[in-house]
């Protein structure tokens, strides 16, 4: 089953703070896979917070990037979508999974999984109010006494969500323990509209036995790609061919660690730019060398030259090992 008029069944999970521009830059240039945004706060963009307005704004992409919302209240939740379309937009995606506390205690996030009315109120809102096509991302339910995504899903297809993602953890479990993907199976099975599975995606071999399992049409993949950019291109070429995946040389690693350094601090300035880069530095060379004890240098580091001398002195102990 086609997902909208995608060309990949490979999805990078939208992550706060991760999952920005530079970031969809950077692994959008090593192939095919479908970029979603950051979380976009309704309230925020209503009123045209600067920052919140930058994330959004997606117009110089030159790649579909499906923009997900999140928010509480119908009303708000067409107006975002509306200015969401003006700025780029593919798709709308509604969050309805995010456990994060202060998400949940604005009655947004997974809190909408236990208020099927108002979840089904905002799709049908957000449907209502743009041409583009609306995704909903949920996750199993709110806790293990409370597992209703198949009752979710429905409602979501009910409501003229075009296609769904499931995340296969409860709110209460976040995300410990193992994902379970026989919810996202028979999720699968209740509704007619294209699903996407999320949860334990760790490798392209994980993607192909998800697909065969639970009967997905695509996958999500999250966490595992944090400074494995190539994972996403990698999964859709598996998926595709049968192509396996490549041992990524050091070298290599480095070359795409500083382009992304240079992408934050063109979007975010060098400064900010440096102080970002701190955590996906740490991310690309989690499984390398002596890691720690760069890690523990790179992210002390204020100065970019200094950041730049750093990185160089770390990976010229490596010569072209492969990790």
């Amino acid at each position: 089953m086609k997902i909208l008029d995608l060309k990949s069944k490979v999805f990078m999970a939208p992550m706060a703070g991760i999952t920005d521009k530079p970031l969809r830059r950077l692994v959008s240039s090593l192939g095919a896979g479908n970029m979603v945004s950051e979380m976009v706060a309704i309230q925020a963009i209503q009123r045209k917070n600067p920052k919140t307005y930058r994330i959004a704004d997606v117009r110089d992409e030159p790649y579909p990037v499906i923009v997900q919302l999140v928010g509480g209240k119908p009303e708000q939740f067409a107006d975002a979508a509306r200015l969401a379309a003006d700025l780029g937009a593919y798709s709308i995606d509604i969050n309805m999974g995010c456990p994060v506390k202060k998400i949940v205690n604005n009655n947004s996030g997974s809190a909408l999984m236990k208020d099927l009315p108002l979840a089904s109120k905002i799709i049908k809102e957000v449907v209502k109010a743009t041409p583009l096509k609306v995704s909903v991302k949920f996750r199993k339910g709110w806790d293990i006494n409370n597992v209703n995504a198949v009752e979710f899903a429905q409602m979501c297809e009910d409501s003229g969500a075009s296609y769904i993602t499931v995340h296969g953890r409860t709110r209460s479990a976040f995300y410990s323990g193992t994902a379970d993907w026989d919810i996202i199976r028979a999720v699968k099975q209740s509704v007619k509209i294209p699903i996407i599975g999320n949860g334990d995606i760790n490798t392209v071999y994980d993607a192909q036995r998800m697909i065969d399992e639970t009967g997905v049409d695509g996958v999500m993949i999250g966490r595992a790609a944090l400074g494995n950019p190539w994972l996403i291109s990698q999964t859709h070429a598996y998926l595709e061919n049968k192509e396996l995946p490549r041992k990524i040389p050091v070298s290599e690693i480095k070359r795409f660690m500083l382009k992304h350094i240079e992408l934050l601090s063109e979007y975010y300035g060098q400064e900010m730019g440096l102080a970002i880069s701190r955590k996906f530095v740490c991310w690309y060379c989690k499984n390398l060398r002596e890691a720690k004890r760069f890690r523990e240098i790179y992210t002390k580091i204020n100065d970019y030259n200094e950041a730049m001398k750093t990185i160089d002195e770390y990976f010229d102990g490596f010569g072209e090992e492969e990790r």
